[in-house]
């Protein structure tokens, strides 16, 4: 009985081991030379991507958070789930022992079958980025534009909001709060009710003055906003440009680890 018990077990092990290796021909090797945005299905042109990896690039030189956009022509019969995190853990995204990695799968909609995606989140990160506002990103920010086939502004809103999420710009709660219209939109209730009181005041003083001079109206107002803007510009913004200050090029994931966190979509 112990010799068939063992013999049992070591049947167990090999199988194990031929699934894992079977499993492991299923997903892509990582690029020569790395890279942070790989486009295996041809849905973005050679500029979005570089506008893609230039922003993740800067994001990963300035926090060493590590953001990779993987987009497959095929999930190749396996769940968008196991595939990303499979993939996550194969390229080691994010640094190790940090586990700051994030996977941005996509599978592109063909013909009868449903688009897919999935984020998946390394240990590290979880925090920063549950799995519930994960869902969000998806529903709100990515999928809406992947339905037009808009795959890039897709993507760009989506890692935006995952990069001011995991450097601090705003709150899990806040983005909660506020993510069922778009950040730009929130500005647009205080605009008007500014102009409001600005106009009810006009009879008692027409014209604002700034440095001494005198601006008309609207000048003041145009130049008040573009200032605002300037003073609010989020810390990500400043990842959207890939040009000074940074390495010449991607160097490669860090062995990061991922245990599950994130979320999924399809279209």
């Amino acid at each position: 009985m112990p010799l068939t018990k063992h013999i049992n077990s070591l049947l167990v092990s090999i199988f194990f081991f031929l699934s894992l290796s079977s499993f492991a021909q299923e997903l892509p090797d990582q690029p020569i030379p790395p890279r942070l945005v790989v486009d295996y299905a041809g849905v973005l042109n050679r500029s979005e991507i570089n506008h893609l990896e230039q922003k993740l690039l800067a994001f990963n030189d300035t926090t060493s958070n590590q953001i990779a956009v993987v987009i497959i022509k095929s999930l190749n019969g396996l769940n968008k789930e196991v595939y990303a995190d499979r993939l996550g853990e194969k390229w080691g995204v994010g640094r190790k022992g940090k586990d700051n990695g994030i996977l941005i799968l996509i599978k592109p909609k063909r013909g009868n079958e449903s688009g897919q995606v999935r984020i998946s989140v390394g240990y590290g990160l979880e925090g920063a980025v549950p799995d519930a506002l994960t869902k969000r990103i998806i529903d709100q920010e990515m999928i809406p534009y992947f339905k037009n086939n808009d795959y890039f502004t897709g993507l760009d809103r989506g890692t935006d909001v995952i990069m001011a999420l995991s450097t601090g710009e705003f709150t899990a709660d806040e983005y909660a709060a506020n993510s069922g219209s778009s950040w730009t939109g929130m500005i647009v209730p205080l605009v008007v009710i500014i102009i409001i009181f600005m106009l009810m005041r006009r009879n008692s003083r027409k014209y604002y003055s700034t440095g001494g001079q005198q601006l008309p109206f609207w000048t003041a107002l145009w130049l008040g906003s573009t200032m605002s803007r300037h003073g609010q510009s989020g810390s990500w913004n400043s990842f959207n440009s890939g040009s000074g200050g940074f390495g010449g090029g991607f160097s490669g994931f860090g062995g990061g680890s991922f245990g599950g966190g994130g979320a999924g979509g399809s279209w």
